[in-house]
């Protein structure tokens, strides 16, 4: 058999199993050579069979994109002939900053052929941000478009050397001192295949989000995703007759999971939307106008599709997913109300693909995540004694190592010492929190660092969170502790108010009631305060250790201006002004 036809056949004998069975009998296949780009999608290409299906559709502003396996399969090599024209080489480091461009998707499968290192960047970033990341990685080349371009022009104030790094920039316009992209449709240059690539080749440099230290650097390799990537497209359930769209920004690993590796791998259609700003109505009207069947959104997604007429849908889609955050129960009810599907929850980090999730035909609770996916051996450790927990219980989610995971990075770029901190002789610990019932179904708590107490009670902002969001007037929230005098800290919530509600001290009153009902005693809220939006990492993620500084700015480390600032805050109502439930009482 060839390595594609190996390939093939171990995704199919994994797609087969029953969920109650897989964590036994899957076995990551290995390869000592394989390249995604050469070896499978170039066969997807010069299938009979897939060639002419559509591999990659994005629409938005600038019109719809489509591309068969065949024509993407092409042009990403007459690319990488032009690439390697320009001099560049296998090992390279390559920074790609785009949107939701079809260049995006040419140019990293163009890039995998060559065995240059891909390093996938927002373009959220400042020059500053992009000038840490191009010399903590050596960074040889980047990708860009023209509407970014002037962040790298602006690098040499931040020490950076732009005479060093070769530009290439999308667009229609030539920009001097750059590679014209679109140059690359034309080139005659021939594309040679460099030797077989390692398995284990380094081609994925991934940034954390880096809420409170500097973003640590994560290695993929052509194993770790080509083939790690099959415990994700076992929670994905897709097939090559599905149309799967992925709401998510180019730059973070998500974005590959689902809107490149897992899709691509069961040979099925990606859509993509490239929409300078999000609007939920309009996001309806392209997974009705493209037939999207399998959709995977954030939470903070699904919570603006609901608020737009979801049931004016005739065909929505029959395989729902999201991924990031945990979702609450009123936004999982709400789904299945409007479209009759329940959301399938998943887990992973930058560091790994899939790890625990409601995979198709896997009943669990209601909130719930789910089971451990195949190729991946959970524990869960004590918190104080670090021991192993055995049967129900709750600690922090660890991997076991031997064997160790395929789709577990093999350790962070040119950092030894964080690679001694994460990884141990037999676990590596990911410093989320989970509970684990009698029938190995896995709870989110929440990061062991969100965790808090209060009155001597440890709560989960997640928890409280789920609880508050029942509430209708309720379209975000977020908890954080908020210092105190008597209890050292009590839950406050920071609420950004659904369309057609106010921030008025009525609808705190209402919002207070609801918490007592909806909460246990010790867990209830007892400050609240509006906001129009919260802090959120670049990848979406909400951003509570700044809001955890807001309250030791507000309260002081004790809460020992709490009475001084409330008095003083009283007179006012709206956005930013905080209520105590004492106040309703």
């Amino acid at each position: 058999m060839t390595v594609t036809e190996q390939y093939r056949a171990a995704r199919d004998r994994l797609m087969a199993l029953d969920p109650t069975e897989v964590t036994e009998q899957f076995e990551w296949p290995k390869f000592e050579y394989f390249n995604f780009g050469l070896d499978w999608f170039d066969a997807l290409g010069n299938d009979p069979t897939r060639a002419h299906q559509p591999a990659l559709i994005v629409t938005g502003d600038a019109g719809t994109h489509r591309l068969t396996f065949a024509e993407l399969s092409a042009r990403s090599t007459r690319v990488a002939g032009w690439l390697q024209a320009h001099g560049v080489s296998r090992g390279d480091k390559f920074m790609m900053m785009l949107d939701n461009e079809v260049e995006l998707w040419e140019a990293m499968l163009a890039a995998m052929k060559i065995g240059a290192v891909i390093l996938p960047t927002t373009v959220m970033l400042d020059p500053k941000a992009l000038a840490s990341r191009i010399q903590r990685a050596d960074v040889h080349w980047v990708l860009t478009n023209q509407a970014n371009l002037h962040k790298f022009k602006e690098l040499s104030a931040f020490g950076v050397d732009i005479e060093q790094l070769g530009i290439f920039v999308t667009g229609a316009t030539q920009v001097d001192g750059t590679y014209h992209y679109s140059d690359a449709y034309a080139s005659t240059h021939q594309f040679t295949v460099n030797g077989p690539t390692p398995a284990d080749a380094a081609m994925l440099v991934y940034f954390t989000s880096g809420t409170t230290s500097e973003p640590k650097m994560v290695l993929h390799t052509q194993e770790s995703y080509s083939i790690g990537h099959f415990s994700t497209l076992y929670w994905l359930g897709v097939s090559a007759e599905d149309v799967h769209l992925n709401i998510s920004s180019p730059g973070w690993g998500k974005h590959a999971w689902s809107s490149f590796f897992a899709p691509w791998i069961a040979e099925s259609t990606i859509l993509a939307v490239n929409y300078a700003r999000f609007d939920a109505a309009t996001m309806l009207q392209v997974i009705e106008e493209f037939d999207v069947t399998s959709l995977c959104a954030p939470p903070t997604v699904w919570r603006m599709l609901i608020h737009a007429d979801m049931s004016q849908l005739k065909h929505p889609p029959t395989n729902a997913l999201s991924a990031g955050e945990p979702l609450n129960l009123a936004t999982l009810q709400q789904v299945r109300d409007a479209w009759g599907v329940t959301i399938r929850d998943g887990y992973g980090q930058t560091e790994t693909t899939l790890q625990i999730a409601t995979t198709p035909g896997l009943d669990v609770p209601a909130g719930a995540l789910g089971k451990p996916l195949p190729g991946f051996d959970i524990e869960l450790v004590d918190e104080r004694t670090e021991e192993i927990i055995t049967g129900a219980g709750a600690g922090q989610v660890a991997l076991r190592l031997d064997p160790k995971p395929v789709g577990l990075t093999p350790g962070y770029y040119l950092d030894p010492e964080r690679n001694l901190e994460a990884f141990g002789k037999e676990l590596y610990l990911t410093g989320d929190l989970m509970s684990r019932d009698a029938n190995g179904v896995y709870t989110y708590i929440g990061r062991a660092d969100d965790l808090f107490k209060a009155s001597d009670y440890k709560l989960s902002p997640f928890e409280l969170e789920n609880g508050l969001m029942g509430f209708p007037a309720i379209s975000e929230v977020a908890v954080v502790p908020s210092p105190d005098p008597i209890r050292t800290a009590v839950p406050k919530a920071y609420v950004v108010l659904a369309p057609g509600y106010s921030p008025t001290a009525d609808t705190a009153r209402e919002i207070f009631a609801h918490a007592r009902t909806a909460l246990p005693p010790y867990a209830r809220i007892r400050r609240l305060e509006f906001v129009t939006e919260l802090p959120k990492t670049v990848s979406g993620k909400t951003r509570r250790v700044v809001l955890r500084q807001t309250e030791i700015d507000t309260h002081g480390s004790q809460g020992e201006h709490t009475e001084t600032i409330l008095a003083t805050r009283t007179s006012t109502e709206g956005i930013g002004h905080e209520y105590s439930d004492a106040q309703f009482r």
